[in-house]
Formats: structure tokens, C-alpha cells, sequence
């Protein structure tokens, strides 16, 4: 058998397919309780249950919002809430044509005998996980591994291991009904400039395609969530055109055509840097046979979290921000995005959080 042909293969095909629909992308509202807890307490709010159903009731309820989504990646706490009047989320979300999905890993330990650099845990018991998941409504699910880029980062080990990590979860995933998106993010802390980047992020993609391969995983069924190709943090930035040159090239090298989409992570960008850089990507004249959409967390939420500040009478201000990335971004994955004049606040500062956890 060369890739998974089980009873879940035609409906993994489409809402893989459904989730990279050109105009749409994915609101990354995953953040474990000790993040959202830290964008929280950024705004003063205190990190309960409560507020943390108010600050996604917000996100999940804005008008016109969902129709420039095909997807959010809920944490398992959120899977289950239910907005103030009591209607659960999972069906907001399904109503608004937009497909549940879920973060099934574990977080990151560290490596053995590597200079800091980490595994990702959580393939025990997974499968029972999925299971309960997809009767949840879930129907995609979230991995993400993390590599660092250093004097020798990553280790051969560290990509060999993340690899196989994130193709056993996505077999998994498969045989359970949810569509895996495969994030092997390479992380943007560091002084190299974007060809490093580059020649790590090809050998990256490299090694989990054909660790994907090995395990059977139905490309068609998958997405992939990488980084974008970038200079590292601390070095001179570069324009949005090279970056989307360096980063479809790396794609092409490495990235097979049957995998529908690409969903981009943020990384630490700024909200309006991530749209123009996939803008780019979008614009670029060249083979492309998979759509480039986005996944982000901090970068469709910053100035929306901002805006809302935790209080009641702040939500339609906060919507509206929210409203305004989603269809910036919605636009960016068409290639058509003309940049916003009028930036709300948030929107335009760095994200980048050192050595960043999710």
C-alpha cells in the first residue's frame, strides 16, 4: 500500500481541499491555557475559564468574519464551550461553514545530547484522542514541531526525529477521520540571514515528506503549516518579494503537488507583514500547484485583543479589528491585497517572542 485507503479517505480528499479554498484560511485559536493566559495578562485581564470563552465567543461571533475562514484549530477546552446563550461552538463554526479542528499535541521536550533543540510528545494515546475528537466535531487536527536554526541547528537528529514525530500523528490523525496539517516550524530567533533559512527550511520539508511517505499518509488528505522563509530576528529584513521568492522556490524543492494547501504560520510577524509577505507569495508568477492560504494565531488577533482590552462595551470595536485581518488576509490568498491605511492599533508591531511556545 503506498498511501492510506481506509474508510475515512475520500472525506480526509475534501475538506483538506475545502480548507485551502482560495479566499479562505485558518484562524489559529489553539493557544494552550498558559498562553492565552500571557495575551491575557497583556491586556490586564484575568486568565479564567470565562474570559477566555468571552475573548473566542468574540472572535467566533463577529459578523462577516467566517465567511473569509475555512477553518479554526480549537483547544480541547474550547472544543466543548458553548457561547454566553449556550450555543456550542463547534456548531457557531459549522454553521458559518467553517470546519473545527483541533491541537493534539503535548508540547515539547528537549533532545538528548542536542544544544537545547526539542522533540514534540503526545502520540500516546492519540488515536483515542482523535476519536473523540471527530464525535466532538473536530475534523482536522494540529502538530506542531519546533527546530531551531543555529551554528549546528538543526542537528540531523533533531530533523530526523521531528520528522517521523509528525508523520506518525498524521497517519493517526488519518485513520480516525482528521485531516492532519503537518507544522514543522523552524523557528525565526537568531542572526542568519534568509539563504540560511532557506537551506534549512528545503531540508526540513525534505526530511518530512519522505517520513510521510514512509508512514503511507494520504498527501491529498494533509496540509502543511511551515514557516515562512525570512531572515532570522536579529538580521536585516528584507522585502516582501524576496521572501516570496525564497519561500515558493523551497516549496517547489521539496513539497509534493498532491498536498492541497500550504497554511502558512505567522511566526512572530507583525499582523500586516504576515498578510504582505503571503500577498507576495500569492502575486508571484511562477508554478504554484498548491494553494497558499494562512494559519495564524497572534497575527489575525493582536489588534483585536487590543481593541477589546476585556471589556463588554469594546466587543464591536474588537470585531471590527478582527473583521478587518480576516479580510486582509482573505485577499492576500488571492494576491490582491493593497496594504491598509489605516492601521489599527497592534496591527503593524513585532510578535516575535524568543524561543516561542505555544
Amino acid at each position: 500500500m503506498s498511501a492510506y485507503t481506509g474508510k475515512y479517505a475520500d472525506e480526509l480528499i475534501k475538506n483538506a481541499a475545502y480548507i485551502g479554498t482560495p479566499g479562505k484560511g485558518i484562524l489559529a485559536a489553539d493557544e494552550s491555557t498558559g498562553t492565552i493566559g500571557k495575551r491575557l495578562s497583556s491586556i490586564n485581564v484575568e486568565n479564567v475559564e470565562s474570559n477566555r470563552r468571552a475573548l473566542r465567543e468574540l472572535l467566533f461571533t463577529t459578523p462577516g468574519a467566517l465567511q473569509y475562514l475555512s477553518g479554526v484549530i480549537l483547544f480541547e477546552e474550547t472544543l466543548y464551550q458553548k457561547t454566553a446563550s449556550g450555543k456550542p461552538f463547534v456548531d457557531v463554526l459549522n454553521e458559518g461553514g467553517v470546519l473545527p479542528g483541533i491541537k493534539v499535541d503535548k508540547g515539547t521536550v528537549e533532545l538528548a545530547g542536542t544544544n537545547g533543540e526539542t522533540t514534540t510528545q503526545g502520540l500516546d494515546g492519540l488515536a483515542q484522542r482523535c476519536q473523540q475528537y471527530y464525535a466532538a466535531g473536530a475534523r482536522f487536527a494540529k502538530w506542531r514541531a519546533v527546530l531551531k536554526i543555529g551554528p549546528n541547528e538543526p542537528s540531523q537528529l533533531a530533523i530526523n526525529e521531528n520528522a517521523n514525530g509528525l508523520a506518525r500523528y498524521a497517519i493517526i490523525c488519518q485513520e480516525n477521520g482528521l485531516v492532519p496539517i503537518v507544522e514543522p516550524e523552524i523557528l525565526v530567533d537568531g542572526p542568519h540571514d534568509i539563504n540560511k533559512c532557506a537551506d534549512v527550511t528545503e531540508r526540513v520539508l525534505a526530511a518530512c515528506y519522505k517520513a510521510l511517505n514512509d508512514h503511507h499518509v494520504l498527501l491529498e488528505g494533509t496540509l502543511l503549516k511551515p514557516n515562512m522563509v525570512t531572515p532570522g530576528s536579529d538580521a536585516k529584513k528584507v522585502a516582501p518579494e524576496v521572501i516570496a521568492e525564497y519561500t515558493v522556490r523551497a516549496l517547489q524543492r521539496t513539497m509534493p503537488p498532491a498536498v492541497p494547501a500550504v497554511v502558512f504560520l505567522s511566526g512572530g510577524q507583525s499582523e500586516e507583514e504576515a498578510t504582505v509577505n503571503l500577498n507576495a507569495m500569492n502575486k508571484l508568477k511562477t508554478k504554484k500547484p498548491w494553494s497558499l492560504s494562512f494559519s495564524f494565531g497572534r497575527a489575525l488577533q493582536q489588534s483585536t485583543l487590543k481593541a477589546w482590552a476585556g471589556k463588554e462595551e469594546n466587543i464591536p470595536k474588537a470585531q471590527a479589528a478582527f473583521l478587518t485581518r480576516c479580510k486582509a488576509n482573505s485577499e492576500a490568498t488571492l494576491g490582491t491585497y493593497e496594504g491598509s491605511a489605516n492601521l489599527s492599533e497592534g496591527a503593524a508591531e513585532s510578535l516575535h517572542v524568543k524561543d516561542y511556545k505555544y
